[in-house]
């Protein structure tokens, strides 16, 4: 098919990237936020997802790589008919399957303000980078940290783990290993069976090996055993080994699930081993005041690893990682080659630099929207839709209990409630197919996991446009996807 001719209005001039007609940008400027508004706003209107059709996905698969000046306004036109109909839908209300946030006007606005000042946020002296610190600051505060604990913007909490084991490799060889490596030391680590993948594939990226990491069982609540970790780390050091992490979950990502954090703390100090903890989501939950008592221990850990992207709502992507010892955690990433020499004054000053904190020297202004979002929104309301998530699942759990077809598979610790059909042959199986008819009906968006070995539905609440009668929706949708494949209960 043949490209129709780029709109002159749109050309790039000769000599830079920017328009010939700055009005005519403007234009179509406003029309893409207006349009992105509109998507916003009338998010209850559309299915939650709905699978790409071939012809998008070859449209997409067979584009050749331009090389000649294209269109904007064909290309926007691209983008709604090829991208927008076909996301993920996390923004919707009924997606409630994965603990994923579903973002915020303001945090739109202040993406868009972010990209325009193009801020590299690897160092130098720049307000961007005040800004970042300050929302440092700011979760040191809502944590219970203290006020000169470090901490940095990461992806997510798969990037914030990982610094925070190689910070507690320093901790435990000193920073010489960032030279010498573990130099035979056989560092091990200890989390429970139902921590999040993440914390196995950090002790693999730093070189320490998925082996070094101990997985305790759990008790009925989904909660890691202390008399079990004590004791593994006593046999480990019986054979040899140098026990020197433990990580507890604060929101477990099968069950939400809450460590004995309080616990784990104190037996860390006594035993001389770094505490971290990977709150994901469950972190923010000490922003409602009803919930905040569940994270008691959070505030005596070494580091904590969160992200901003799930319950304060902000725009993916915002992780976070605090951690206590500054001079520790500086020490363990800071480098100054020539080009990144350090001055006392001009562009070059303004020590120490993000990059002094992480593996990233590339970093864009993500501070931002996570700023912008709690100066506009504030803890208290973003507490609220914590208590008012937490109070959904609890409704739909009543629900599951009082439905005969169905039994309740583990306790509601947080936000995520998990479930399955009772008295049915091909259990998994029915579950698998239940879920995946309710996604494609566009209706709603559970998931699945599995809990003691068998496939459950699996729902989690962390949007904040989520309302009782989105939980109707879905149960129902689930009752009657069910009923639909009665035959496999037979």
């Amino acid at each position: 098919m043949t490209q129709p001719l780029p709109d002159p209005r749109f050309a790039a001039s000769s000599e830079s990237l920017d328009p010939e007609d700055w009005q005519a940008f403007r234009a179509m400027g406003h029309r893409m936020l207006d349009d992105l508004v509109d998507f916003m706003a009338s998010v209850r209107e559309r299915p939650v997802w709905q699978p790409m059709p071939d012809e998008v996905r070859e449209a997409l698969k067979d584009a050749a790589l331009p090389e000649q000046a294209g269109d904007l306004a064909q290309t926007y036109a691209d983008y709604q008919t090829l991208v927008a109909p076909y996301i993920g839908g996390n923004i919707h209300p009924r997606f409630l399957g994965w603990v994923h946030g579903a973002g915020n006007p303001v945090g739109v606005l202040a993406d868009m303000l972010a990209a325009g000042l193009d801020a590299n946020l690897g160092g130098r002296d720049h307000a961007p980078i005040e800004v970042e610190r300050q929302v440092i600051r700011w979760a040191a505060q809502m944590l219970g940290f203290p006020d000169d604990a470090s901490g940095t913007l990461v992806t997510g909490t798969s990037l914030a783990n990982f610094i925070a084991v190689l910070v507690a490799r320093s901790k435990a060889l000193g920073v010489e290993a960032r030279r010498d490596g573990l130099a035979g030391h056989r560092l091990l680590a200890y989390t429970s069976t139902e921590a999040h993948n993440c914390v196995a594939r950090a002790m693999d990226m730093a070189g320490l090996g998925t082996a070094a990491l101990r997985l305790i069982r759990c008790d009925s609540n989904h909660r890691m055993r202390l008399d079990l970790l004590e004791a593994a780390i006593a046999e480990d050091r019986r054979n040899g080994g140098q026990p020197f992490l433990v990580v507890g979950s604060a929101g477990t990502v099968d069950t939400g699930a809450i460590d004995d954090l309080a616990g784990i703390a104190r037996l860390c100090q006594a035993q001389g081993l770094w505490f971290h903890a990977d709150a994901a989501f469950g972190a923010l939950a000490v922003l409602s005041p009803a919930h905040k008592p569940l994270l008691a221990g959070l505030e005596s850990a070494d580091s904590v690893a969160f992200d901003f992207h799930k319950w304060a709502q902000v725009p993916y992507d915002a992780g976070c990682v605090l951690v206590r010892d500054a001079q520790l955690h500086a020490a363990t990433f800071a480098t100054t080659p020539a080009y990144l020499r350090r001055e006392a004054r001009g562009l070059a000053a303004g020590h120490p630099w993000p990059t002094d904190f992480g593996p990233d020297l590339s970093r864009g202004f993500r501070a931002l929207k996570v700023w912008m979002t709690l100066k506009v929104y504030g803890t208290a309301k973003l507490g609220d839709v914590v208590a008012r998530n937490c109070a959904l699942a609890q409704l739909l759990a009543s629900k599951v209990d009082a439905e005969p077809t169905l039994e309740r598979l583990a306790p509601v610790a947080l936000n995520i409630v998990c479930f399955g059909f009772r008295d049915v042959r091909n259990q998994d199986q029915l579950v698998a197919d239940v879920v995946a008819d309710v996604q494609e009906s566009g209706v709603a968006v559970p998931s699945t996991t599995l809990i003691n070995g068998r496939l459950v539905v699996r729902v989690a609440f962390v949007n904040h446009r989520t309302r009782a009668e989105d939980v109707d929706i879905l149960f129902d949708a689930l009752l009657v996807a069910a009923q639909h494949r009665s035959p496999a209960k037979s």
